[in-house]
């Protein structure tokens, strides 16, 4: 097949990489328009890009797809299928009906579950206890078409944003290279998504990373987990911003949301509405990550109301 493959982060590279070497010709890369980046916000190419012009893949970087001129550069690669993973761009439908054997996506949650632009935290941050990642169909709807194949996994306990990212990754690049083939001779039977099952995963807020004391433990667990790297839970410790890394949850443990009622080198506990966080890893400005047993040599803590 002739392959044109769309994406932008690091999470696209794996899928990428698995097309690169498979016995299929990706005949152009599509990702999106290099961003600045550093203290001298200079234009820094992505991941997707990178990868591309090591292999001599050609690279395109519209602004979108909905003009002429764009769609005609894609026409002219004559694809016979688009592979679409975290692009970041809404496909046309002039796009979606330009390869022979039409544009699919690999999405990062079990569909109909968490359709939308950030699934995985979204589903820690619910305490799903299983995920994986879906080869769909598309359509003009969003991650709204039939399913093609699907491959899962489970949520760890310790399960954090980043890893679980990591491990979808590769997921995302096995599910695809087992279906290639498939793919190519139509072998596939679409299932439509159930409708009453949707949930949407919306973006990523820097306003839900302030930790509320009030809630239940658990919950603050996985708020912690799933905001890690990004744009990680924090609270405030003297007016100062104190970013929680890791967190634990303890059941049987209570007193005023928000206040240290134990800190020991074993971990830093803050009464929850129900339970307490035993904060683990933590940071404030300007400093570095520290475990407990750092953080405390200096500092004096428990008796301290956070948030």
């Amino acid at each position: 097949m002739r392959i044109v493959f769309a994406g932008t982060p690091e999470f696209s590279v794996p899928t990428l990489e698995a097309l690169l070497g498979s016995r299929h010709t990706v005949v152009g890369v599509y990702t999106q328009p290099d961003r600045p980046a550093g203290r001298g916000r200079k234009l820094v190419p992505g991941p997707v890009k990178q990868l591309a012009l090591r292999h001599g893949t050609p690279v395109f970087q519209p602004a979108n797809l909905n003009a002429a001129p764009a769609q005609g550069e894609l026409a002219a690669l004559r694809p016979d299928l688009m592979v679409v993973i975290a692009y970041g761009l809404i496909l046309p439908q002039a796009v979606l009906d330009l390869p022979s054997l039409g544009c699919v996506n690999l999405h990062a949650s079990l569909l109909p579950r968490w359709r939308g632009a950030a699934p995985i935290q979204r589903a820690i941050l619910a305490g799903d206890p299983e995920t994986g990642v879906c080869l769909m169909q598309m359509e003009a709807g969003l991650d709204s078409g039939p399913i093609l194949a699907e491959a899962r996994i489970p949520i760890r306990e310790d399960e954090t944003g980043g890893s679980l990212h990591d491990r979808l990754s590769q997921l995302a690049a096995r599910l695809l290279a087992t279906h290639l083939d498939d793919l190519e001779h139509n072998r596939l039977s679409p299932r439509p998504q159930d409708p009453t099952q949707v949930t949407y995963a919306g973006k990523l807020d820097k306003a839900e990373a302030v930790i509320d004391w009030r809630l239940d433990a658990v919950r603050l667990e996985r708020q912690v987990r799933a905001f890690n790297p990004w744009p990680v839970a924090q609270t405030l410790y003297k007016n100062n911003v104190l970013r929680v890394w890791e967190a634990m949850a303890v059941v049987n443990c209570g007193g005023e949301p928000g206040t240290v009622v134990e800190a020991d080198k074993q971990g830093i506990d803050v009464a929850c509405g129900t339970g307490c966080l035993r904060l683990l890893q933590i940071q404030l400005p300007g400093g570095k990550r520290l475990g407990p047993r750092d953080f405390l040599n200096a500092r004096q803590i428990e008796g301290e109301v956070l948030g």
